[in-house]
């Protein structure tokens, strides 16, 4: 039987960070450091701040500081984070920077107001999907070189009306810094997504092993403890009559139960190791340390079969011939163990018993790890009493598993 090894939750992945869960925002994206754009963007407006002319309070000046203050806002606007601006208010707040810039660049007799527009015009690519940036971008470039090619303000003469054309050329590279962003945050959730994946058949994983482990714990103590429990009784009871004999035959079967037990534990080590348990050896040893001699056939051509399914057979058997001890005690046994081209078969079936039944009620638990332990290798088992035949009014256990 093959053994996998869980994997721990805490070795399978690096632990997420904190800001991919729902509700956060957007991670920073590598290439794009908000210190570096803030300098960047702090940079134009001092720039903007000292070279402008005229600037002031009254007249041309204060239209001049009104249009700037309005520049500088929608400028240090783009350093706002997306998840918290709607795709429509950063149309309408870069429309009207836009308009802001080009009326700027004609009010004042200064050329550096073109770094408005230009700036703006990069963060249109960055902050709209291509189309809207385009036509805004556009906008822009029509706008900005229409004032300056009517002689719209007294800086006309300070910048040729060609350049104005030019503000919105800058959204192209927003444009690929936006495509370089949403790439790789596309691999940033892909890997995040592999990692919740793998975090989960991880614990899969765990809890798939702990569960066959938790079969393995009940066929080795449950069987053994339960044969050993009804000779011990068994012989409790023989005690009262004075018959040694009986009592220590019953004794010699609990010593003998206890024996193997052992091998049992031996089989489950052995599993967990990887050690693959010859097929026929142990169920011709498994069935005779029963008390059943002779009452294997074997039909078709012995073969090797995969060490999942050679454990699985053995399993059955051994849930098959305890149930057979606990509830039809002297019944006779016959056990049949076919290899097919495709499959391998294990029967089992016990006639009426032939002594009073003292065992209890068992857990239940063992008819549902025969049909576990067979869905996970693609079989099927049946088990039921047996309506016609020499073993009428007995019961059958038939396991097929592929291969």
């Amino acid at each position: 039987m093959q053994y996998v090894r869980p994997v721990p939750a805490d070795q399978s992945a690096p632990p997420l960070s904190k800001d991919t869960g729902q509700g956060a925002g957007p991670r920073p994206v590598p290439g794009q450091d908000p210190r570096v754009q803030w300098v960047v963007t702090l940079a134009v407006v001092v720039v903007g701040m000292l070279t402008i002319r005229p600037m002031g309070f009254s007249g041309r000046g204060l239209a001049v500081a009104v249009l700037f203050v309005v520049n500088a806002v929608a400028l240090l606007a783009r350093r706002l984070p997306e998840h918290k601006v709607s795709a429509r208010l950063a149309l309408i707040w870069l429309t009207l920077g836009i308009v802001a810039a080009a009326a700027l660049i004609g009010v004042s007799r200064s050329g550096t107001s073109y770094l408005f527009a230009f700036f703006l015009a990069g963060h249109i690519g960055y902050r709209l999907e291509t189309k809207p940036a385009l036509v805004l971008a556009g906008f822009c470039s029509v706008l900005c070189g229409a004032v300056l090619y009517f002689r719209l303000g007294p800086g006309h003469d300070v910048l040729p009306w060609t350049l104005g054309l030019t503000a919105g050329a800058p959204v192209l590279v927003g444009i690929v810094n936006r495509t370089q962003r949403q790439a790789v945050r596309a691999a940033i959730e892909a890997a995040e997504s592999a990692e919740r994946a793998a975090r989960a058949e991880a614990r899969t994983a765990v809890l798939t092993e702990r569960s066959r482990i938790a079969r393995d714990v009940h066929d080795v103590l449950a069987h053994s403890l339960a044969g050993i429990n009804m000779q011990l009784e068994l012989a409790d009871a023989l005690i009262d009559t004075g018959d040694l004999e009986k009592v220590r035959e019953a004794h010699g079967k609990a010593h003998g139960l206890v024996k193997e037990s052992l091998k049992q534990a031996q089989w489950t080590v052995h599993t967990l190791r990887e050690d693959a348990l010859p097929l026929l050896e142990t169920l011709t040893a498994m069935v005779e340390s029963s008390g059943h001699r002779d009452v294997l056939t074997v039909t078709g051509t012995v073969r090797d079969v995969p060490a999942r399914a050679a454990q699985c057979l053995l399993r059955i058997a051994q849930e098959a011939l305890t149930n057979a001890a606990r509830h039809a005690p002297g019944g006779a046994v016959d056990v049949e163990l076919t290899f097919a081209v495709a499959s391998t078969t294990l029967s089992i079936r016990n006639r009426p018993a032939t002594r009073e039944v003292t065992a209890g009620v068992g857990s239940g638990m063992g008819l549902i790890g025969m049909r576990e332990r067979v869905a996970l290798l693609g079989g099927t088992v049946t088990a039921g009493p047996v309506t016609e035949g020499p073993h009428q009014g007995g019961w059958q256990v038939e396991a097929v598993i592929p291969g």
